[in-house]
């Protein structure tokens, strides 16, 4: 068994190499044994790893093509905008005429003579002011606004399926870490115990040592609990009734950098936005039902035309109704569709400062979360590593007490979680950056 004054130099002069170093200074001889166990550990278990999958698991490309196609929610929004066109052809009709027949024939006595008679009238209204015109172009432009509508709940339906693919696909890489390190822990343990048997390990330390499994086994069942949640949460969005265990994705832990910049994603965003086109749609709308406000001020005559025939006696004529319009000019729908065309203009410039309002918090979000789990993958986690590795080597020949190796092996806990952490936080940055300037920041 190694003693203590000889493995603590060793372990204090192998935790000083920096990460960027080690390969080639682990490579010079002579080697030290803490830093030849260290070196030849199995970097396991390792977060920056995409974690195994099922034969048919699902990428994300193919996650967002079934949400397009069978997302109930989308579905209901498609059918929705069906109705809404539907109601242009309304706003083309034409008012009908009217067809007004009566007939008398009255019999007062066997020698009184009373001729039958019979009218038939036929009479429209004809509406002024482009009435017609106006309808239709609201109904277009409320068409065009339901349309980009539509497109806005397909882009939040797709961020939210990026989110929930994100949030699995971080769930089962935590859980397959999770049910690795306790697996290596409890071979660790099963070493203490040996160890504890033989009487060089005392009993307390032995205890402490195997009360850690406890936690391991909390973390893999948390993570347990985790995964199949995401799982079914993306199964919903997805239109899957009945969630399923069987379900399973694939895709990259480690998140990709973003190329474009930011002024160049708030462009994008300005110009490919849906809620904001449907802002500018709504703005048409109101100047067209401003439009047809005030021509439904206007008068519609009504023309009629008469044809009468009492017995032998024929007649016909006609007349014209013109509403005076004295009293009810319209003005208070005027004044409506006036202030509503306003307002919609102020709601434009507010859908506007929202898409650089978002494209600049995403952006923020992604520039920090992806220097941090830079910072994890390229340093941290091979730190965290090396010392989990070293500690663990000392401890198992005597070199530290226990209490080191746990807080050891609680540090590579919390960096394999903060790195992970780090990667989930970056790609689902990425993600709102796509959804805030309504384009693929990434392949």
């Amino acid at each position: 068994m190694f003693k203590t004054q000889s493995v603590l130099p060793i372990l204090a002069g192998v935790l000083a190499l920096q990460v960027t170093q080690r390969p080639a200074l682990f490579a010079q001889t002579p080697q030290s044994p803490a830093a030849a166990y260290a070196a030849g550990t199995a970097p396991t278990p390792d977060p920056r790893r995409p974690p195994v999958s099922r034969p048919g698991a699902y990428t994300l490309a193919q996650i967002l093509d079934l949400a397009r196609s069978k997302n109930p929610t989308l579905l209901a929004a498609e059918q929705n905008l069906r109705a809404v066109r539907a109601q242009e052809l309304q706003a083309g009709v034409r008012v009908n005429p009217s067809l007004t027949a009566n007939g008398t024939d009255v019999t007062e006595g066997a020698n009184a003579v009373t001729p039958y008679n019979y009218t038939v009238q036929v009479s429209r209204l004809f509406e002024r002011g482009d009435k017609r015109r106006w309808r239709l172009d609201d109904a277009r432009a409320t068409t065009a606004q339901t349309q980009a509508q539509l497109n806005d709940t397909i882009r939040q339906t797709n961020l939210a399926v990026k989110q929930a693919f994100t949030h699995m696909l971080i769930a089962k890489e935590a859980l397959e870490l999770a049910s690795a390190s306790l697996k290596d822990f409890r071979h660790e343990v099963d070493i203490a115990s040996d160890r504890y048997k033989a009487g060089d390990l005392g009993k307390l330390d032995f205890e402490r040592l195997d009360l850690q499994l406890g936690s391991l086994e909390s973390d893999e069942s948390n993570d347990i609990v985790n995964l199949r949640q995401a799982s079914d949460q993306l199964q919903t969005l997805i239109g899957i009734a009945t969630p399923g265990a069987d379900f399973d994705v694939t895709g990259d832990i480690i998140p990709p950098l973003v190329t474009q910049t930011q002024g160049a994603l708030v462009q994008a965003g300005l110009d490919n936005r849906p809620d904001y086109a449907a802002a500018k749609f709504a703005v048409t709308a109101a100047e067209a039902n401003a439009r047809l406000a005030v021509a439904n001020g206007t008068t519609d005559p009504t023309l009629e035309a008469e044809y009468d025939r009492s017995g032998t006696e024929n007649s016909a004529g006609f007349s014209v109704n013109i509403p005076l319009r004295i009293f009810d000019r319209n003005q208070g729908n005027k004044e409506t569709a006036r202030f509503q065309a306003t307002g919609s203009q102020f709601a434009q410039t507010a859908a506007r400062n929202q898409v650089v309002s978002d494209i600049d918090q995403a952006w923020i979000g992604y520039t920090q979360a992806k220097r941090l789990s830079d910072r994890f993958g390229e340093h941290y986690l091979d730190e965290s590593h090396d010392v989990l590795s070293i500690a663990q080597y000392a401890f198992e020949h005597g070199g530290i007490a226990l209490i080191d190796y746990l807080d050891a092996l609680r540090d590579a806990r919390s960096s394999t979680n903060d790195a992970l952490n780090a990667y989930q936080q970056t790609w689902l940055a990425i993600h709102q950056l796509s959804a805030a300037s309504a384009t693929e920041v990434v392949p």
